[in-house]
């Protein structure tokens, strides 16, 4: 009689029951744990800043001349980053990405090439995204909603770099840009690398023209074509000497 209460499902620990976790009533809970568990992990690990490098989960480095590019690109971007900024100990400007492959793969890769460590938030999706193996094993964290992955990249960004990308990119990048326009978070470096691309998919010019949003907002954001470029455009905003 005692062991089939002490078997039954509510006689359970209420974090040790799935099944109860999982309910609709439960959401708020939930999305209180997934906001403080990267945070508490963060501040023990003294994460201070972080860069935010966002991109296409689909390009490879052995993709058309153009993708390998992109990914290449952000591969350096990181390296240059990691290494100028971790090289004294200093817990700044980590790398963070989606945590996924593509140009998150190649920005998590740089760092670790570099001998510093990177973050990586990986998203729960329908076709199940895999972390990269390149990215710091204590900061590769897993989350369900989108709404607090979003949060948690961007309460210690001091800068965004956005390479080529879908609907997920575009989703981030406006997040980012509309946060900074109406001043919900404080002015942070917003880098979109790729000309060619960014110029053909959105034309914020127009929408300037238009009215849609004001002439000063084209200020919010600048347009490079290499790593360097971007590491430059970070370097100025902050008053850094950039590097050679």
């Amino acid at each position: 009689m005692v062991q089939a209460l002490l078997e039954s499902k509510a006689y359970r620990p209420a974090t040790d029951d799935p099944e109860f976790m999982n309910l609709d009533d439960l959401r708020s809970a939930r999305l209180q744990l997934e906001f403080l568990k990267p945070d508490i992990v963060l501040k023990k690990e003294g994460i201070n800043s972080t860069v935010v490098v966002f991109g296409s989960a689909r390009v490879s480095p052995d993709g058309s001349h153009e993708v390998t590019r992109y990914y290449d690109e952000a591969r350096k971007f990181s390296a240059i980053v990691s290494e100028r900024f971790q090289q004294k100990g200093r817990a700044d400007f980590l790398v963070v990405t989606g945590g996924g492959p593509g140009i998150m793969e190649a920005a998590n890769r740089g760092a670790y090439e570099a001998g510093a460590r990177s973050i990586g938030l990986n998203i729960d999706l329908p076709k199940e995204q895999t972390p990269n193996p390149y990215i710091t094993p204590e900061l590769c964290f897993r989350f369900r909603y989108f709404g607090l992955r979003k949060m948690h990249f961007l309460m210690r960004a001091k800068a965004l770099v956005a390479f080529p990308g879908g609907f997920g990119t575009m989703d981030e990048v406006f997040d980012v840009l509309t946060l900074v326009q109406t001043r919900k978070i404080p002015p942070i470096p917003i880098v979109l690398l790729g000309r060619e691309y960014w110029n053909k998919v959105v034309n914020f010019s127009y929408l300037a023209e238009e009215g849609y949003i004001d002439q000063s907002d084209l200020n919010l954001y600048q347009i490079v074509d290499t790593a360097r470029e971007a590491v430059h455009v970070i370097c100025e905003f902050y008053g850094e000497i950039p590097p050679e």
